[in-house]
């Protein structure tokens, strides 16, 4: 059993070593701290980007001697990977970078949508329904330009609309088709992530629906807690384990490290 999507402080989770103990005390083998990080020349991401610290492009050097340090002390493996913030825009910026950094494996998100965070529902409140369906539309175009700009080994919580109730529910069979035909033509593979899946959305992505697609398509997938807590690492494991032999699924690991 493997994790390889978690956060550390060096973005918006717990200390590392605080993240190692509880991926040893879950009975994992190896867990992949992939901070977010945003780079672009675009104002209001760079702006965000300072409120939140997702800037892993000014400290991967000092995280990975962390990282280094810490393999020394656990039998756990420690991945050493990122999560970027994806906009067709900023493909040469992550390109350059991720050349320079040369992580274990890159993790690519697409968390923005009509200049707002995907996430947030009142972004998107009071939208007309043919607005609402135009942006899910552009979401799913983002994702595959996602998927083809091979930048990325995995592509992170592939239907992240549905945390956002006004987005939720209105993906349609034919976008998911699409998606799904992107990832059987590219490395990139979409990862199971639970980083919903025991709050009160209860909610694994991709969705049900959209897994039955990508497998009609043969697309391999990945696994990853989305934990930014140790607490969320010693809850969500279990819950995987018991998820993939349910759901009869044999995960991979990233294509970096296979």
């Amino acid at each position: 059993m493997y994790d390889y999507h978690a956060h550390t402080n060096y973005s918006d989770g717990r200390y590392m070593f605080h993240m190692a103990r509880a991926a040893a005390a879950a009975g994992i083998d190896g867990i992949g701290f992939t901070d977010h990080c945003t780079v672009t020349e675009r104002a209001f991401r760079r702006e965000e980007r300072a409120r939140y610290g997702f800037n892993l492009d000014e400290t991967y050097e000092r995280r990975r001697t962390g990282i280094e340090s810490l393999r020394a002390e656990t039998d756990v493996a420690i991945y050493d990977g990122v999560e970027m913030d994806y906009h067709p825009s900023d493909e040469d910026a992550i390109a350059d970078f991720l050349a320079e950094a040369d992580f274990d494996y890159a993790i690519g998100s697409v968390h923005e949508l009509d200049g707002a965070n995907v996430q947030v529902p009142s972004n998107y409140a009071g939208r007309s329904e043919a607005t609402l369906d135009a942006l899910v539309d552009e979401y799913f175009d983002r994702l595959v330009e996602l998927i083809e700009s091979e930048l990325f080994d995995v592509a992170a919580h592939p239907d992240l609309i549905e945390r956002t109730p006004p987005l939720a529910g209105r993906a349609t069979e034919e976008q998911y088709r699409r998606v799904a035909a992107a990832f059987a033509d590219s490395r990139t593979i979409p990862e199971i992530n639970t980083g919903r899946a025991l709050t009160d959305l209860d909610l694994v992505h991709p969705t049900a629906p959209f897994r039955s697609v990508l497998a009609e398509y043969d697309v391999s997938v990945t696994v990853g807690s989305d934990s930014h807590t140790p607490d969320e690492i010693e809850a969500r494991v279990p819950f995987l384990r018991s998820f993939f032999e349910e759901a009869e699924l044999d995960p991979v690991a990233p294509p970096a490290l296979q």
